[in-house]
């Protein structure tokens, strides 16, 4: 838990820039999933939230959440970062909903709370995955899910931080995978896809599908360079992964 206090200040200080860049692409319409942007309407991940209790698990600037609000389900937005959420504040739309300031971590809810808890590259890329992954198990309801989107652990072994971009060459260790540095202290998580197997099922949790999000060729990527352009059309760069609590 040591990286919380360094995410946070990491993302306070980016919060401004990054909305500027990526709000048109992840704003632009409801329920677009990833790097991609790729509906959920395609991959059928998210599913029916009308009257469910929803928590946003990294919500940013709220474009998830407040696009489920407005479809009738009882969201929750939480995030580490006060800019962001005064970000999502002042970007809520005429369906309100309550934000909260916390880390995946250290969830401040009660066991047994929500039908569903989700993030698209939010908390669970930004909070030691065997922490946050038993914490959103705690406070789901019995049959509620856990749906999250992550990057692959391809996309993790394949960046090359020389030349900032994704290649067709292996660069990292696959088996090393697990902190990456983002500066100042800043660290996000990866997993290997058994490591993420061991971490759902420890923390209880039934594995109903694992997504691998596959854009069509031409699809730009909005936040990271490859090489070639259409990397992630031939090889996984995201895990959407798809469970739920017995």
């Amino acid at each position: 838990m040591d990286s919380i206090p360094a995410n946070r200040r990491l993302w306070n200080q980016i919060s401004n820039a990054y909305q500027h860049e990526h709000d048109p692409q992840i704003g632009a319409a409801p329920r677009l999933w990833g790097m991609y942007s790729i509906p959920d309407a395609h991959l059928h991940a998210l599913g029916d939230v009308t009257g469910k209790r929803v928590l946003e698990l990294g919500c940013g600037a709220g474009q998830w959440s407040r696009a489920l609000a407005a479809e009738g389900a009882t969201v929750v937005g939480l995030d580490l970062s006060e800019a962001q959420l005064a970000a999502a504040a002042r970007a809520m739309g005429a369906a309100r909903y309550p934000l909260v300031q916390g880390a995946a971590e250290q969830l401040p809810f009660a066991a047994d709370s929500f039908d569903l808890v989700f993030c698209d590259f939010g908390g669970l890329s930004w909070a030691p995955p065997h922490l946050a992954v038993p914490q959103a198990a705690r406070i789901l309801r019995r049959g509620g899910r856990l749906v999250f989107n992550v990057a692959s652990p391809w996309f993790e072994a394949c960046y090359d931080e020389a030349a900032s971009r994704v290649t067709t060459t292996l660069q990292q260790d696959y088996f090393r995978l697990n902190t990456i540095a983002e500066g100042d202290g800043a660290t996000s998580y990866q997993l290997t896809y058994g490591d993420w197997v061991k971490v759902l099922r420890g923390a209880g949790l039934i594995i109903d599908d694992l997504i691998e999000p596959r854009p069509e060729l031409g699809t730009p990527n909005g936040y990271n360079e490859t090489d070639p352009p259409d990397w992630a059309h031939r090889w996984p760069a995201e895990l959407l992964w798809v469970t739920h609590k017995p």
